[in-house]
Formats: structure tokens, sequence, C-alpha cells
């Protein structure tokens, strides 16, 4: 008998809220093996995207596990306002020294969205204790992604999920981000881009400089904007505006960070806009644990810790356990090289996507940096018409990928009314071969698909 089913025949589990009643049940996960998962019908599956491009070291990893075990026999949990913990100084000490200059100090959560709200509030803190209480509005951009809590979602940009929850939040100003593929008219690509960037300022005028707390932006985009890559001119511009009126730039990195694009930070590619906060998870652990970090500098933190200390925290602070894995895996990635490999794997990956692009009709653009990329699903090249909405093909390409033995990362954004794309993240340790082999089955999964749309009339 397999107690973990219900009625419905998805079970008790986290899809009982997520997914239809009466839809199929996913596979069950038994193992996972480096890039691979294997599900309990021995079925494998290339992991293309680390999960929810997390699963940076890919899964099993014997070094972080022997990390997990020790700690384990030692200590798994002591409160951080009793307790100092050697995991915690080390994770810390690792990260900041790879953060680089203007990232000395970790705040360590349990992830993406706490980091984020944990940013935010660190900013607000440090504005009040300066005398700067009037600034408290963070402007986002449109569409973008920040997390699911009240305060990461407020300034997030999604219409749905603001037409659902925003009743329960406060709304923020949004600018529209510098999305390159379906320019408006009249514009270019670095056109467009310059007038985001404009549309940035004027935002901070009209609201009032001296209210405006932060700017928050994802330095390559996640699955809002489909790994969105501004022109070099936007990050400049961006910084620039920020400094002028004395607004902190906040980096969101949950994704991007811990060496996915080729660098540590996706921050180091545009060293003349560094943030001042940058918020990292995810990759952070590579999935083998919950941890975030929103990190800032030592001077910020010596001014708010001097005011009485930060007004913030959870009950898994910089918990004992989840540093110990951080520590063992930002070991791995020095140790393995695996931010070079990033940067390697990325290039093979593009011309890998590249080579799929030019027989596909569906695969209208590729953007994306390092080993954090993504393909834009069309109807059509030229007019770069997206699919229908009513096809949901990002859900329809992930079941179809299941098939082929690929685990892809994609789910709609904003209703898909800026596109529908996959995220393709795969594991920072994959190897040539095996970008060959998620390239040839990504190429059978669209082969797929296109056959149904045809059939459909879709396509031509």
């Amino acid at each position: 008998m397999d107690g973990a089913r219900g009625s419905s025949g998805i079970g008790f589990g986290l899809q009982a809220f997520t997914r239809p009643p009466g839809a199929s049940p996913l596979p069950r996960i038994a193992r996972g093996e480096g890039i691979w998962l294997i599900d309990t019908e021995g079925n494998r599956y290339l992991d293309a995207s680390s999960g929810p491009v997390a699963s940076n070291l890919g899964h099993g990893h014997p070094r972080i596990l022997a990390a997990m075990e020790a700690q384990a026999r030692q200590a798994v949990f002591a409160y951080p306002s009793q307790f100092e913990s050697a995991a915690n100084l080390e994770f810390a000490e690792r990260l900041a020294r790879l953060a680089g200059p203007g990232f000395d100090r970790a705040f360590i959560v349990s992830g993406g969205s706490e980091a984020v709200e944990s940013a935010i509030k660190f900013a607000r803190q440090h504005a009040v204790v300066t005398g700067q209480a009037s600034r408290w509005k963070v402007i986002g951009r449109q569409p973008g992604y920040h997390g699911n809590t009240l305060g990461a979602l407020a300034v997030s940009g999604d219409e749905h999920a603001h037409e659902i929850f925003g009743p329960l939040m406060r709304a923020v100003p949004r600018v529209p981000a510098p999305l390159g593929y379906r320019l408006p008219p009249n514009h270019t690509v670095e056109s467009h881009a310059r007038a985001c960037a404009a549309a940035l300022e004027e935002a901070i005028l009209r609201e009032g400089p001296d209210t405006v707390l932060a700017f928050i932006m994802e330095p390559v985009g996640g699955l809002a904007t489909g790994a969105l890559v501004a022109p070099d001119s936007y990050y400049e511009a961006v910084r620039q505006i920020c400094t002028r009126h004395g607004v902190k730039l906040i980096f969101d990195e949950v994704m991007s960070g811990a060496g996915r694009t080729g660098r540590f930070l996706a921050a180091d590619h545009w060293p003349a806009a560094r943030p001042d906060i940058a918020v990292l998870a995810k990759g952070l652990s590579a999935g083998y644990a919950p941890l975030g970090a929103a990190l800032v500098s030592e001077e910020m933190v010596r001014v708010v810790a001097a005011a009485g200390g930060f007004m913030h925290g959870f009950t898994y602070n910089a918990h004992v356990m989840s540093c110990a894995v951080g520590a063992a895996v930002l070991r791995e990635v020095e140790e393995a090289d695996l931010v070079g490999n990033a940067a390697r794997m990325g290039d093979l990956l593009r011309q890998r996507l590249e080579a799929l692009a030019a027989k596909s009709p569906l695969i209208g653009d590729i953007r994306g940096k390092g080993l954090l990329m993504a393909v834009e699903l069309v109807a059509d090249k030229q007019s770069k018409q997206m699919i229908p909405l009513e096809k949901v093909a990002p859900e329809r390409v992930k079941q179809l990928a299941l098939r082929h033995g690929l685990a892809l990362y994609c789910r709609r954004t904003s209703r898909g009314a800026y596109g529908d794309w996959l995220m393709l993240s795969p594991p920072l340790t994959i190897t040539p071969d095996e970008i060959d082999i998620l390239a040839e089955r990504l190429g059978a999964v669209l082969d797929d698909y296109a056959s149904e749309l045809r059939a459909e009339g879709v396509l031509r």
C-alpha cells in the first residue's frame, strides 16, 4: 500500500497545493548522482536547470555529504544570540572573501525571500540611524521577481501575483526592465536600455529623492525575464543615478550569484556598477540545505550595530548545519574552479543552443551569461509572435522534457505577458559530454513540441 497517495492521485505532499485534482503524479525521486536524478522506476533525468537554479554542485556530492555528517555529529543547531559557531565564522569569511570589497559582512538566513527581506530592512534601519528616516520607498522593475514573502513580493514586478496578493502589500514604484528581444517602436537594444535607466531617475524625482531608499534588480535575470542581460551602459547608468540621489543599489543575485555566470558575483561583470548590497541564496548551498545571505559593507554594519543592532532575525539565522554546508560548497567552488567551469561550459552551451535555434522554429532568442541561460519560445521567428497563451507552452515543454529524460525549470510569469522561456542552468560541474546530451535531448523535446503545434495549426 502507498500511504502517501490521496484520493486525487497526487498525494498528501506539497503537490496537493499546486496541481489540479486528477492530475497525473510527478515522477517520485529515489536518488541523485551528479547531474542526474533517478526516479523510483529507474528512469534517469538530466538536471538541465539545477532544480530551480539551485543545485550548483549536482546531487550526492561526496564532500558535501561528508561535511553534513561531520557537522551533524557535533552540533546541528545553536541559536546565534546564545552561541557563536565555527561553521558560521568559516562560511561568512569565505563568502566575504569571494564576494570582494564592500561585502565584508553576511547576514545569513534560510533562503532568497528571507535574504531580500533582510536586505531591504537593513537598508531601512541604516537610513534611520544615519538621519535619513524619510527614505522608505524601494523601486523595483517590471517585470521582476525577488521572492514570495510579502515584502519581497511587493518589490517584484508580476501583475498576476499583485492582482491576488496586492491588497496585503504596500505598493511600490516600478520601472521598466530593459528587455531586449521585443523592443518598443523606434528603439534599439541600447536606446531602450537608456530609456529604462532614465525611467529610474524620473521615478526617483517623481517620488521625491529623499523618500527613496533603494532600487532592487537582478543583474542577470531569473525566471521573470528569462536570463535578461542588459547592455553594459545600463548598469553604469543605474549605479550613477543611485549614487547621485543617495539611493542604495541592491543586486538580487539569488540565482546569478555563487559562480553561476562565470564570475562569483554577476556584479563582477560590471565593476563600475558595484551595488551597495548583494543578496544570494540557492547555489550558495547548492541545494543541500536552506541558506541565503544579504551582503553589506563592514562600515554599514558597524553603524547599525552601534545604534543598538539590527532589529531583525529568524529562528534559523546562521543555522549551524546550513553554514557548514555553505562553507563546504564554497570550498568546492574554489578548489574545483567551478566559476571557471561555468564560464567555459556556458560558452559551449550557448554554441549548442545556437545550433538548435538554427534548426528549430520555436527558439526566438538565446540570452544569459555563463550557465544561467534561457531560450525564448515563439510561434514565428520573423514576427516574434508568441505561442498562444492558452497553450501554456512552458508547462507543456516541461512535460515533454520528462519523457525525454530531461528535467527543465520553466514556469509562466506575469501570465506570459512578456513571453515564454525555458531556463537552462545545469550544475556548474557539468562536462562537455553532458552539455552534448543536454542539447540533444532538448532538440528532441522541441521537435516533438513543434510537431504538436503544427498539428494544431499554430505552426505552418
